[in-house]
């Protein structure tokens, strides 16, 4: 593209003013339509006059993206001096949006939807504006100067559309003025000021503080999407090295064919690579591919990309159909890539045939320098049937692996590198998981990627901003092939503070032992997630909330958390456990005295209970006894009372100290059993009694969560960030015998601790595991 200084000075040219052009440099895309269409228009050089040019800026704006085709032929009519008016050109620009990509034939339609030729004459304008005048005569001798005549102008230019606004309005004001006169002093001041009614006072509304937004909750975060009967609109402009544009559409013959191989349903696609764990990133790209399909009853395929034999294992095509189904969400049919390798391999051979591709043997070293540099490859210009026999060696294994590619005749100087003639077929001599020995030749993610979609009858491909740039080979490929094109929309990636995403460092982490695995709960894989207790209810809820946006931005790990604990408090049972126990000893209670006593496993909203053992011993949390109280402190203390939950209120009366460590070991106490009536003490306890007097109760292993990384954003030296408190193992802690019988997946609020899951290491042995999915409360600090 050429400088700022250049493009302003064409700019003024058309009668820009300067503030015009430097508010338009700001716009980089306005400034590359705007000056394709002065190049277009042949005013690049000449320039043309301020009218003119304000017509052409508009082109540059509001010209229907799908007619693009036929933006230079309106323009020479506007050069021409043929279309002159903003009405002229809104009818033009009008009846070409209705052509779309089809051939415009006879260029006279266009003209008389243009209004080309139709004269208005100005008696006839001269007699519209009388009519008007007279129709509000009396209002304009009551008002004079201070009506407002724009009503009036308005009326006049719908009955006569292809009249000279400028015309109208000089035939407008001599009328008036041929009425009332000329301007007397009376007319010069401003119009008296209406006696404004005494509004009466409404009482005012008590302040509401931090409302939360919800809309999105019930909003359709898919509507601003163009519906499938309207895929005809221009998808991308290709701006060619040699100056030249591809501005490609799909015909209306290409996009009725589509519409009635799909009964115009809604179509999209969850592409992933089988060679890897997802993560919650992917979550977010099925929420956008099987969500949109899911609103608008249409129809989402999962297609593996499974072009690299190398890397494709049957062990994460297995886990993607898993986590698919556990979100929620139902293929419409499960594909491969790999199915269409014959219909891709003769399309390849298609596109030799016209000339769009070349067997080369640079390797890869000396493709990466030639794009550098801007180089062609030295068999870029080899006759078409030289390439169709090298192919064909190719794919009968002739050649060794790097000796030769098939690569995509596409615009090497240009500045968009992928644009730079991809690799289309590279030679693999590895067996393919799902075709077997059948292919040495493997298609490219670029050749392969757009064809599929086409060939599977996508109307919406989405995928994230990283692939923006790949827009423009997108549609060059399936403009060459004269294939259907999908609308392709990027958006923006998912990115959490306080974890990694990409492939290469979670295999880092899993390999080189730094987490337990790929399901390690401290990971954002959703394999992770899940087996820390994450519901997918709760990671569908957090991806409506984010939206589907181009706006690039970090997302907090608290963010997902408050959805994981609005769903696991609609749908955790309640259960009494404590995680560091203390032991308390109740005096006026009996060695052999057991009651049981009524919890609530839904406190608050329903009446179902469950049995927990009161007896002379019982546990505490540690943390939950001082040596000293304070005021602000509702646990336990000397001489102080608290109430056990579910039971009875409990008064310290000693407590014994380790001589070696200095911690409480044991605290003594008596209770209460005539307290109903009486006002209850503000602090109350999580607890667990023993079974049966003088029996230990059921033990279980609690691992505590945090962030993996102490950072919110992670640096090159990410592994050194690794956060050591990450996890936390606590053994010993007890529970009641209804979470010891808990099974693995099952979920638990723990009363006072947080939201736990028992964990799949719980069959090892004959001690549960609980996994603590997020606490009661926000606990990250910012």
């Amino acid at each position: 593209m050429a400088s700022d200084e250049d493009i302003a000075e064409a700019f003024a040219k058309i009668g820009m003013a300067p503030k015009t052009i430097e508010n338009t440099l700001k716009n980089k895309k306005v400034t590359q339509e705007l000056l394709a269409v002065v190049e277009e228009a042949g005013a690049l050089e000449s320039g043309c006059d301020k009218a003119t040019g304000a017509h052409l800026y508009s082109v540059a704006t509001v010209f229907p993206q799908n007619a693009l085709k036929h933006r230079k032929v309106f323009l020479s009519l506007i050069m021409q001096d043929k279309v002159k008016t903003s009405a002229q050109l809104e009818g033009g620009m009008k009846f070409l949006k209705q052509v779309g990509g089809e051939d415009l034939g006879d260029v006279s339609a266009l003209e008389e939807a243009s209004g080309v030729g139709m004269e208005v004459s100005q008696e006839e304008i001269q007699a519209e504006v009388k009519e008007v005048i007279h129709e509000n005569e009396a209002k304009l001798k009551e008002m004079r100067y201070h009506m407002n005549t724009n009503p009036m102008f308005g009326k006049v230019l719908k009955a006569l559309k292809w009249a000279d606004v400028a015309l109208v309005r000089e035939e407008l004001d001599a009328q008036v003025v041929a009425l009332l006169g000329p301007k007397t002093e009376e007319d010069m001041k401003p119009p008296p000021k209406k006696e404004k009614k005494k509004k009466e006072k409404k009482e005012k509304k008590p302040k509401v503080e931090n409302v939360v937004d919800e809309s999105w909750k019930t909003a359709d975060p898919y509507a601003f999407f163009p519906k499938p009967e309207e895929n005809n609109t221009v998808h991308t402009t290709v701006y060619m090295s040699d100056g030249s544009t591809m501005n490609i559409s799909n015909t209306n013959a290409k996009l009725q064919q589509h519409l009635k191989e799909t009964g115009g349903k809604v179509m999209t696609r969850f592409p992933p690579e089988p060679n890897g764990y997802l993560h919650i990133g992917h979550a977010k790209a099925m929420f956008v591919d099987f969500g949109m399909a899911k609103q608008y009853e249409g129809n989402c395929y999962l297609r593996y990309d499974d072009t690299n034999p190398e890397a494709e294992k049957q062990e994460y095509i297995d886990h993607i159909q898993d986590i698919i189904h556990w979100l929620g969400w139902e293929p419409f049919k499960i594909t491969y890539s790999s199915d269409y390798f014959h219909e891709l391999h003769a399309l390849a051979v298609q596109l030799i045939k016209s000339g769009h591709a070349y067997v080369c043997h640079q390797n890869g070293d000396e493709i990466k320098e030639s794009r550098e540099k801007k180089e062609p490859s030295p068999w870029r210009d080899r006759p078409i049937e030289e390439s169709l026999k090298l192919f064909d060696d190719m794919r009968k294994g002739l050649f060794d692996e790097g000796t030769a590619t098939l690569r995509m005749r596409m615009d090497h100087k240009n500045e968009n590198v992928n644009m730079f003639d991809l690799i289309a077929y590279r030679i693999k001599f590895t067996e393919h998981p799902k075709a077997g020995d059948e292919w040495c030749i493997y298609p490219s993610y670029d050749f392969t990627h757009c064809v599929v979609d086409s060939l599977e009858n996508i109307t919406h491909s989405l995928c994230t901003l990283e692939f923006e740039s790949r827009r423009a080979s997108y549609y060059w490929l399936l403009e060459v092939l004269d294939m259907y094109k999908p609308l392709v929309w990027e958006y923006s990636r998912l990115n959490i503070t306080h974890t990694v995403l990409s492939k290469r460092k979670l295999n880092k982490l899993v390999t080189d032992k730094y987490v337990s695995g790929w399901d390690d709960p401290r990971l954002m894989t959703l394999a992770g997630l899940r087996r820390r207790g994450v519901t997918p209810e709760s990671i569908n809820m957090f991806c409506r909330e984010l939206g589907i946006t181009r706006s690039e931005s970090e997302v907090h790990p608290h963010k997902l958390e408050y959805h994981i604990r609005t769903d696991l408090d609609a749908t955790s049972e309640r259960v009494l456990a404590v995680l560091r126990p203390l032991k308390v000893v109740i005096d006026n209670l009996s060695d052999d005295h057991i009651e049981q006593v009524e919890a609530k496993v839904f406190p608050g909203r329903s009446e179902e209970v469950y049995k927990v053992p009161f007896t002379k011993t019982v546990y505490i949390e540690s943390t939950d006894f001082r040596e000293k109280d304070s005021k602000d402190y509702y646990g336990l203390a000397p001489g102080k009372t608290i109430m056990l939950r579910y039971a009875y209120p409990i008064t310290c009366t000693d407590y014994t100290v380790d001589p070696t460590s200095g911690d409480v070991v044991e605290v003594r106490a008596t209770y209460d059993p005539e307290y109903a009536g009486k006002k209850p003490p503000k602090g109350v306890l999580n607890w667990v009694g023993q079974p049966a007097p003088g029996k230990q109760p059921p033990t279980f292993e609690a691992r505590l969560y945090s962030t993996l990384f102490k950072s919110a954003n992670i640096t090159d030296d990410w592994l050194g960030d690794l956060n050591p408190e990450s996890l936390v193992k606590l053994n010993g802690c007890f529970c009641t015998d209804r979470l010891a019988s808990a099974k693995v997946g099952q979920r638990f609020q723990l009363e006072r601790l947080g939201y736990f899951c028992v964990d799949p290491d719980s069959q090892n042995g004959s001690s549960i595991v609980l996994n603590r999915t997020v606490t009661l409360k926000e606990s990250y600090t910012h």
